[in-house]
């Protein structure tokens, strides 16, 4: 059984680096022929897409925040890591990494086959 988990900082500073990562249990990043997701809820707003790594390597962002966006990964272990830099206030969201076995760009959940349990990022001084 497939698990995501993202780990990160609860609280960045304004104008700093938000890195977050996502660590895959139960299959591989590589190999499952995946694309791996990170997503993010505002707080009262709906789920926003930021960008996706697939499994051959190549990533793909959102148009909104390509020149903030880094989706990267460690092979050896089994993670993908999402930066933003340069972070404000409305970057304050639960940040969420999911699955997918197909390469899309959507915001509904039943679309994706696996998700993390979410991690709460909060931008403040």
């Amino acid at each position: 059984q497939v698990q995501l988990r993202e780990s990160g900082p609860g609280l960045v500073k304004p104008s700093q680096t938000l890195t977050l990562t996502c660590t895959v249990s139960g299959g591989s990043i590589t190999t499952d022929y995946r694309f791996w997701a990170w997503l993010r809820q505002p707080p009262g707003k709906g789920l926003e897409w930021i960008g996706y790594i697939a499994y051959s390597g190549s990533t793909y962002y959102s148009p909104s925040l390509r020149s903030r966006t880094s989706i990267s990964r460690e092979k050896s272990k089994n993670q993908f890591t999402l930066q933003l830099t340069s972070v404000t206030p409305e970057d304050t969201a639960v940040y969420y990494c999911a699955g997918a076995a197909r390469a899309i760009i959507s915001t509904t959940r039943s679309e994706y086959d696996y998700w993390g349990q979410g991690t709460q990022v909060t931008v403040s001084s």
